[in-house]
C-alpha cells in the first residue's frame, strides 16, 4: 500500500466516516488522477487526513488559535479543519484558496494506514461526483471499475454523517458544512 503512495497511485481506503480516495497529497500527478476519478470540479478543496498532529507542519503555514482550541477540543474525531496551506502543496489541493483542510481520525487503524502511507493522506470521498459516498469496498469498485490502483476494504462504513467542515481561518470560525459534530458543540468556546 505505501508502495502504491510512493509511486503515485491512487488507493481506496476506509475513513472514519466513508470511503476516500488516498494519494500523496505533494505528488500533483496523483491528486489530478483523483479530481479526473471523481470528475470533480477545479473549484472544490480536498481534504486530508493526517496520521498524528505534528503532520501539520507540514501542511499548514501557521495554526490559528482557533484551529488550536479546535483540534485540543475534537481530535482526533470527525472534524475537519481548515488551516493557511503550505506553499508547497498543489493548486488541486487547494483549489486555489490557499487553504486545506485537514482531519485526524478516531480510528486508530485509519491512522495507522495514513501513518504507512507517509503520514498524510488525500481523503475525498470515494464516488464520483453528484452520487453517495461509498460506504464498501464493493460500492467503490462498482463506482469506478478502472482508475484505482489498490481498493483496501475496510468493511462496511457505520458511520451515517461526514466530518463536520469549520474554517478556522476567520474568527469566530465558520461552519463550512455541518456533520457528524454539530455546529453548536463548535461555535461554544467550552
Amino acid at each position: 500500500m505505501d508502495e502504491v503512495i510512493k509511486q503515485g497511485g491512487v488507493i481506496a481506503f476506509r475513513t472514519d466516516t466513508f470511503y476516500g480516495l488516498g494519494a500523496d497529497p505533494f505528488n500533483v500527478a496523483a491528486v489530478e488522477r483523483i479530481r479526473e476519478l471523481k470528475g470533480r470540479e477545479d473549484d472544490k478543496p480536498i481534504l486530508l487526513l493526517i496520521s498524528e498532529v505534528e503532520q501539520i507542519e507540514r501542511l499548514l503555514t501557521e495554526r490559528s488559535p482557533e484551529f488550536m482550541r479546535l483540534a485540543a477540543k475534537f481530535w482526533p474525531g470527525p472534524l475537519t479543519i481548515v488551516g493557511n496551506a503550505n506553499t508547497d502543496l498543489p493548486q488541486a489541493i487547494t483549489a486555489g484558496t490557499r487553504t486545506v483542510g485537514v482531519r485526524l481520525p478516531a480510528d486508530a487503524k485509519v491512522r495507522d494506514l495514513v501513518r504507512a502511507c507517509g503520514g498524510a493522506l488525500t481523503a475525498t470521498s470515494a464516488n464520483p461526483a453528484g452520487r453517495d459516498p461509498a460506504r464498501s469496498a464493493e460500492e467503490v469498485r462498482n463506482y469506478f471499475p478502472e482508475g484505482i490502483d489498490l481498493i483496501v476494504d475496510g468493511g462496511q462504513v457505520t458511520a451515517i454523517e461526514p466530518s463536520t467542515v469549520v474554517d478556522a481561518t476567520v474568527s469566530p470560525p465558520r461552519i463550512v458544512r455541518e456533520g457528524a459534530i454539530r455546529a453548536s458543540e463548535i461555535v461554544s468556546p467550552e
